[in-house]
C-alpha cells in the first residue's frame, strides 16, 4: 500500500505505538482518523503530528460500543475521508495476578478491547474495503500470543484469540484486494500498564533488566510491513527470538520467560 495516498484508521491513537504512527502517518502525507477514549491523548497527539483539519479526524470512543463503531465508515467518509488502512492498535494488559485471582470482569474487559474491539472495526470496515481498488487490515497483536508471560495468561490468551483471527481472515481475503497483516510486539516503550489502569509500582522488579523497543522504532517496523503487504512482522529482537524458540522447544521458550518475569509476580 502508498502510504502517502491512504486514509488510515488508527486506534489506541493517543499514547505509545498508536500516537507515532498517527505521526508518521501524517509526515509521509497519510490522512489519518485518530481514535482513542482519552480526549485529551488525542489532543496531545495532534500537536505532536501538526495535523490539521484537512488531514486529522480526532475521534473519542469506545471501541467496545458495536453500535457506534459500526456508524464509522459513514461519518468518517462524510466528515473527513474513506478509509482505506484499517490499523487496530488499542490494548490493554491485565493486572499481574494469576488466573486463580483474575476477577472475572477484569477478563471480559481485557477481551472485549483486545479481541471484540478489533472485530467489531473489522465487521464495519471490511464491506467497503471489498469495493476498493485496495485496502489493508493491520492487527496488533503480542509476543504473549505464542511465549506465556506468568501474570498475564489471559491477556496473552487475548492477543493470541486476536492472531488466530487474523490468519483465518487473511486466508478467507486471499482472492481479493484486501491485504491483512499480523503485528507481533516483543516490549515496547509505552504507558500501556498506567493506559490499563495497572500500577505496577508495588510490585517486585523483573531478574533482569528488558530491553524495550522505542515506539518510534515500532511504528516504522510496522509502516514497513504495510507498504510491503507483509503478512506478519516481528517488533524487537525478543519478540524474533522468542518466536524462533517456541517454534524450535516450546517448554524452553517458556521456561525461559518464566525465569525473567516471575518477580513481577508476589
Amino acid at each position: 500500500m502508498k502510504l502517502s495516498t491512504c486514509t488510515a484508521l488508527v486506534t489506541g491513537a493517543g499514547n505509545g505505538m498508536g500516537r507515532q504512527l498517527v505521526i508518521s502517518l501524517i509526515k509521509r502525507g497519510a490522512k489519518v482518523a485518530a481514535l482513542d477514549i482519552d480526549e485529551s491523548a488525542l489532543v496531545e497527539t495532534a500537536r505532536l503530528s501538526g495535523g490539521n483539519s484537512s488531514n486529522l479526524k480526532s475521534l473519542v470512543i469506545d471501541l467496545t460500543d458495536e453500535t457506534k463503531v459500526a456508524m464509522l465508515p459513514d461519518q468518517i467518509a462524510k466528515d473527513f475521508s474513506a478509509i482505506d488502512l484499517l490499523i487496530n492498535n488499542a490494548g490493554i494488559i491485565q493486572p499481574f495476578v494469576r488466573i486463580n485471582q483474575l476477577e472475572k470482569k477484569v477478563a471480559n474487559r481485557v477481551m472485549q478491547i483486545n479481541f471484540f474491539g478489533p472485530l467489531n472495526l473489522i465487521k464495519a470496515f471490511l464491506p467497503s474495503f471489498l469495493e476498493k481498488e485496495s485496502a489493508h487490515i493491520v492487527n496488533i497483536s503480542s509476543m504473549g500470543a505464542y511465549t506465556p508471560v506468568p501474570g498475564q495468561s489471559l491477556y496473552g490468551a487475548s492477543k493470541a484469540a486476536l492472531a488466530a483471527l487474523t490468519a483465518g481472515l487473511r486466508s478467507e481475503l486471499a482472492q481479493t484486494k484486501v491485504v491483512v497483516t499480523t503485528v507481533y510486539p516483543g516490549a515496547i516503550a509505552t504507558n500501556i500498564a498506567a493506559n490499563s489502569g495497572i500500577d505496577l509500582s508495588n510490585l517486585s522488579a523483573p531478574s533482569k533488566k528488558i530491553k524495550m523497543t522505542s515506539p518510534e522504532m515500532a511504528a516504522a517496523a510496522i509502516l514497513r510491513a504495510i507498504e510491503r503487504n507483509k503478512a506478519q512482522v516481528f517488533i524487537g529482537r525478543d519478540a524474533k527470538t522468542m518466536n524462533f524458540l517456541a517454534r524450535l522447544n516450546p517448554l524452553f521458550a517458556a521456561n525461559l520467560i518464566e525465569k525473567q518475569m516471575k518477580g513481577l509476580l508476589k
